[in-house]
């Protein structure tokens, strides 16, 4: 017994965005013998860009549902039953955290139609949802709408189920092969920095990072429940490691070597060319502008992308979240008013309603997550290496390296003899959006060193852990 569903939401990461609408599909095995499909009120801003997708606008979901009201019935509706979906792991993340925050953990086997149509239908183009259904001529009248993708999904799973009728059993997604290798760990040691794990082949298939590596990787062993780290193990021959001393170290690390190295199991950090970008401009009237370039013919980057679309959306996301106004960024041109102003999401700058100083302030709150506080800084936090500390250096608001420093040594602390320990890595947007990411989370303590640079320092250095830092203090208390 089966319950096909889908999801329309108001954003891809299930831990921020909420549902806006469901479809529950109950099917025999053979055909469907009940449907259930609601819109609900997510009780948060349905952004436009959401709106151009689904046709679901804020609007339409006013009146509907909150999810808590139809939360038992979703429970009732697919008790004992295993959950289909196309790219099931979408949907189910999605309703598993709205139960979470009702403090009720839902937990189902599930079938996923994108694996079994790789398995039974080989050599697609694509396994898209649409692609399948025109292929196999399948009818979705209403793409991007629960009950229309979740219509599709059905007949395309009943397709699925009669290629493999001789089979005894249906697959699961919690179905993978155990591995065939025992991995040893007792090498590994209990500190920070970066794992590899190698197929028999020698080749690295996965790079990680942990502040404890035997623990992280003993949990890689141990997990049954993530398909993909089974499939992982199934090719894993052996694990190497090298220790970096801390976390931010860790992160940058592994960030540089999977774009290196491009494991097959590593894919949210994979992409090397980022030709696209975000970048800023004030007006002749003030304002502050951001647009979208080629990331070799302007300088300053907020942000980098790796496509023109994957750019323009962030900053159509950007301009919502921020209330900006789509012809300041470049979105919507005109000779008057944009149409944001139009349905009063904009307060008027297009048009001189709103004055520059007003306007900018919102804009520098949306590229505060994109740029660093400061343009030059040092950022030395201690390590679990004895009398070491990491130092990362940004100078000109672009990432340089990272190194260490010995604190067990008496030397001169300045911009030239921390530049001088750093090795040299690539500006990336993962590696910017790493250490912002730091520096907000983060307590650390902000001194000036000289004219242009400042240091971030963590607090156990601040209250001179090392003796040797004692000279290093009295500099910054001078200076500071």
């Amino acid at each position: 017994m089966y319950a096909i569903i889908d999801v329309e939401t108001t954003g891809l990461n299930p831990k921020a965005e909420k549902i806006t609408e469901i479809a529950i599909l109950l099917h025999d095995g053979n055909q469907v013998t009940d449907r259930f499909s609601t819109l609900i009120n997510p009780e948060k801003k349905i952004p436009y860009r959401i709106t151009q997708i689904t046709g679901i606008d804020n609007k339409m979901v006013a009146s509907a549902p909150k999810f808590y009201e139809i939360a038992k019935r979703i429970v009732l509706l697919t008790e004992n039953r295993t959950i289909v979906g196309h790219n099931v792991s979408f949907d189910i993340n999605f309703i598993k955290n709205e139960f979470c925050s009702l403090g009720y953990s839902y937990s189902k086997e599930t079938i996923c139609t994108i694996r079994k149509s790789r398995k039974l239908l080989p050599k697609q183009r694509s396994y898209s949802l649409g692609n399948l259904c025109e292929n196999f001529h399948i009818q979705n009248k209403s793409q991007h709408r629960a009950l229309g993708d979740a219509e599709a999904t059905a007949k395309l799973f009943e397709l699925l189920l009669d290629l493999e009728k001789n089979q005894d059993n249906i697959p699961t997604e919690n179905d993978a092969p155990k591995s065939k290798h025992i991995i040893d760990t007792n090498h590994l040691p209990e500190k920070a920095g970066v794992y590899f794990f190698y197929n028999t082949e020698g080749k690295i298939i996965y790079i990680g990072k942990s502040i404890n590596i035997k623990q992280r990787v003993l949990s890689h062993l141990s997990k049954n429940t993530d398909k993909k780290t089974l499939r992982m193990r199934e090719q894993m021959n052996s694990v190497h490691y090298e220790k970096t001393g801390n976390e931010i170290t860790a992160l940058l690390y592994e960030s540089f070597l999977i774009k290196k190295h491009l494991p097959v199991f590593n894919r949210a950090q994979r992409r090397t060319s980022y030709n696209w970008g975000l970048f800023s401009k004030y007006d002749k009237n003030g304002y502050l502008q951001l647009f979208i370039g080629n990331t070799k013919e302007y300088e300053n980057i907020i942000s980098q992308y790796s496509s023109q679309k994957a750019a323009k959306d962030h900053l159509f996301m950007i301009c919502e979240k921020f209330e900006l106004c789509q012809k300041l960024c470049n979105i919507y041109s005109s000779q008057g008013s944009c149409f944001h102003y139009q349905i009063k999401q904009c307060k008027g700058a297009c048009i001189g309603i709103e004055s520059p100083e007003t306007y900018n302030i919102r804009v520098n709150n949306a590229l505060q997550y994109y740029i660093f506080e400061v343009e030059n800084f040092f950022i030395i936090e201690d390590t679990d290496k004895e009398h070491c500390c990491s130092v990362i250096h940004i100078e000109n608001n672009i990432y340089k390296g990272y190194g260490y420093i010995d604190l067990s040594i008496e030397t001169k602390f300045d911009a030239e003899t921390l530049s001088d320990c750093i090795d040299s890595y690539p500006d990336t947007k993962d590696a910017k959006q790493i250490i912002n990411s730091h520096l907000r989370k983060k307590n650390l303590q902000k001194r000036k060193l000289d004219s242009t640079h400042y240091l971030f320092l963590s607090k156990s250095l601040e209250s001179n852990r090392y003796k040797a830092i004692f000279e290093f203090r009295n500099q910054l208390n001078l200076i500071d």
